[in-house]
């Protein structure tokens, strides 16, 4: 009687053990998800910002003082938006 205790009192450790791995696991996979996620919208951002500052500074719309201050606008509001996605 004693052996067939310790053995399930073995394997429901185990189980429980498992259980927990497999959990943070989980989470681990999701956070990752996350930062990738971020990291893609910062980059996105940047390639976008780059391109308006060329159009704005070809088309002559403004001083390129001003195009430079877009482009650093976009690029934190990029910034934000990864923040929100990653947090």
């Amino acid at each position: 009687m004693n052996n067939k205790a310790s053995t399930l009192l073995g394997v429901l450790a185990g189980t429980i053990l498992l259980s927990t791995f497999s959990i943070s696991t989980a989470n681990a996979t999701q956070q990752g998800q996350q930062r990738r996620e971020a990291r893609d919208t910062r980059q996105d951002t940047r390639e976008d910002s780059r391109q308006e500052k060329r159009d704005c500074v070809v088309s002559n719309d403004q001083s390129n003082h001003d195009c430079r201050q877009d482009k650093r606008q976009n690029k934190q509001d990029g910034r934000e938006e990864a923040r929100d996605i990653k947090y």
